[in-house]
């Protein structure tokens, strides 16, 4: 039997984009000759609706939306994911259809509760063996822990997280010697490096169980903050049978193989593994395609970005920048522009900028010099506009490495100077106090008011050209809050929040050499800094904090592993940090502190992507109070 999965790029509730994709796998598998075809979990909704699961109309609207899929299914038996609510519950189910008619629905098990997941939230898991019915319309159908028959060959479900529990309680240990196939619609996150664990649970599986198992997750950025990387995977007895490649920028992207149920191969002796992951491409690729569906799933037309010349606005500008690389190499160049929705066919007109120092008023427009363009730097002026907002603490440096980047990546840039404004506030708070404000007595102050100020000017530039205005905090900012609300964190997107600072040093340095990115040469000659201390203070992020290596490690002790100030304290002098006792307390006191009195700024970071195994997003991976005692008695013991 020919068996095929699908990934799809759904959106919540849009019905017309996710039955168009369903649409289009149904008849992209008949052409191939596929006789069963398995869609991924929920599609038909989308994965991430969130409370409305808990509704009783958007449920009832997707067993509605079900009948469409129906007439699609004539001479092929396809696996449609969806919510099915019985009186004061909702089930996460797979409904299996074939030719025109609904044959029941699996339902899910197991829930996924950690992590970015908080499913049992929204759903009932499902109880082993039991069976109910589905009603609509007068029809009834069977529901539950079911097995289905396709000519000849029997099938049960894992969906999803079923398949992440043990191998003695998960669904198929039941249905081993009962059924040929196991089928696994899923919606799987990505995070660096997971592919190859997913990869062993679906080989092993179908090891272990002596079956066929076939695998289809969700696509791309569905929602917002998860990306989902599309894999499937077709795996027989341990043999690799097909593997896609991940992170694609279709919207529907299907695989299929021929299976000969009536032999069966003996099992492998071992399991093939896969190459080493690479982990600065896999997040350069997920962050392409999860910036392209945010761009055009929020119907915006582009991107503006402060760009400070730093390590982490050149990182979104770069990003940005392969967005369209990698967008364009799959898609080609007018599939890119169309799915973009950010080309209209009217000519257009860029704004170029004046030159070093230039203040606003001498930034002229003229017409875009495409000649001297490539095809892609084209496409990046239009879809990425940078400033760079300097004052008499911004350095040579940094406004160099902005627009030699800026330049060669063909972004649009500006440049103007921000003092007049940082003036008159501090004008206005010191004659309203009656004192002048000194470094020596309102640091932190003095700091933030040149980073607020940069917020209404970018924030207006993003608003008159439509675009989505980029904020660049990384993780280890995030954590003890080194950045100033409406500020630096002033934005519509956060792309590299759930990743730490350290990595986004070496990813620049990779970019540099492996993608052919050489204007990064000046930021990585850089120690990151925020340049808001006069210059002659040398300010440094890590003298301020701490080394970024310590401060991601008790990062992670702390809220990955989830242990006490004093497990981590003893953890680090367990390690070679090149630190003593007194000052690894020292660095611990403080990651704790800051952490704990900057909850709230955590709470307003604009939506960030998940990325690695962990963020520290509060609206999805780690919460944490906003007032709590700050671990004093915990710190006071160290």
């Amino acid at each position: 039997m020919r068996i095929a999965g699908a990934a799809l790029n759904q959106i919540p509730i849009d019905w017309n984009n996710n039955l168009r994709n369903i649409q289009t796998a149904i008849e992209q598998a008949k052409s191939a000759g596929v006789e069963l075809l398995c869609l991924p979990e929920l599609c038909l909704t989308g994965y991430a609706c969130e409370d409305l699961f808990l509704s009783d109309w958007m449920p009832e609207a997707a067993l509605a939306h079900l009948q469409k899929v129906r007439e699609w299914t004539q001479g092929i038996c396809v696996v449609v994911g969806l919510p099915v609510r019985l009186p004061g519950r909702t089930y996460n189910t797979a409904a299996v259809l074939r030719d025109g008619q609904i044959l029941g629905f699996a339902a899910k098990q197991f829930l996924a509760n950690d992590g970015v997941h908080y499913e049992t939230r929204f759903f009932a898991p499902w109880v082993a063996g039991e069976t109910g019915t589905v009603s609509w319309e007068g029809e009834t159908w069977p529901l539950g822990d079911l097995i289905f028959e396709h000519q000849g060959v029997r099938f049960g479900f894992e969906i999803c997280e079923d398949a992440w529990r043990a191998d003695n309680v998960r669904p198929a240990c039941r249905l081993m010697g009962k059924v040929d196939l196991i089928v696994n619609p899923s919606a799987s996150h990505f995070a660096m490096s997971k592919t190859d664990v997913r990869y062993q649970l679906v080989m092993k599986a179908s090891r272990t169980f002596d079956c066929t198992y076939l695998y289809a997750n969700l696509l791309g950025n569905e929602a917002g903050r998860i990306i989902f990387d599309g894999e499937i995977l077709v795996a027989r007895n341990g043999h690799l049978l097909k593997r896609n490649q991940l992170l694609s920028f279709k919207e529907v992207d299907i695989e299929w193989v021929d299976v000969d149920f009536t032999t069966k191969p003996e099992p492998a002796t071992e399991i093939v593994p896969l190459p080493a992951p690479d982990e600065y491409k896999e997040l350069n690729q997920a962050m392409s395609l999860a910036l392209f569906d945010y761009l055009r799933k929020a119907r915006s037309r582009g991107f503006v970005l402060s760009l400070s010349g730093g390590a982490d606005s050149c990182f979104c500008a770069v990003g940005v920048a392969e967005m369209v690389r990698l967008g364009v190499e799959e898609l080609g160049l007018e599939e890119f522009k169309r799915r973009s929705g950010c080309f209209p066919a009217a000519s257009e007109t860029v704004v170029q900028q004046a030159g070093a120092g230039g203040s606003a008023a001498q930034v002229v427009e003229t017409p875009a010099a495409e000649s001297d363009l490539s095809t892609n730097q084209q496409l990046v002026r239009q879809l990425l506009t940078c400033a760079y907002q300097g004052t008499v603490n911004s350095s040579d440096d940094t406004f160099n490495s902005a627009k030699d980047l800026a330049d060669s990546i063909g972004a649009r840039f500006f440049n103007w100077e921000i003092d007049e404004e940082v003036t008159g506030y501090v004008g206005k708070i010191q004659g309203a106090l009656g004192r002048e404000l000194t470094w020596q007595t309102d640091d932190l102050a003095l700091q933030n008011i040149q980073a607020r100020v940069r917020a209404p000017a970018i924030w207006l530039l993003a608003n008159v050209q439509n675009c989505l205005l980029i904020t660049t905090s990384n993780r280890s900012e995030a954590s003890v809050g080194y950045c100033t609300m409406d500020g630096d964190t002033a934005g519509s997107i956060s792309p590299i929040a759930g990743v730490d600072k350290d990595f986004v040093k070496k990813w620049l340095r990779w970019a540099e050499t492996e993608l052919g990115y050489p204007a990064l040469r000046h930021v990585n000659a850089l120690q990151p800094t925020a340049e808001l201390r006069p210059l002659e203070d040398k300010q440094t992020d890590e003298r301020d904090l701490m080394p970024y290596v310590l401060l991601n490690r008790i990062e992670r002790l702390a809220f990955y592993n989830r242990l006490s100030p004093s497990q981590v304290l003893a953890t680090l002098e367990g390690e070679e940090t090149g630190f003593d006792r007194e000052q690894l307390k020292a660095f611990v006191r403080r990651f704790y502190t800051l952490w704990s009195r900057n909850q709230w700024k955590r709470e307003r970071y604009a939506p960030s992507f998940h990325l690695d195994d962990y963020n520290v997003d509060p609206r999805s991976w780690l919460r944490f109070p906003i007032l709590s005692g700050g671990f004093g008695e915990e710190l006071a013991a160290l």
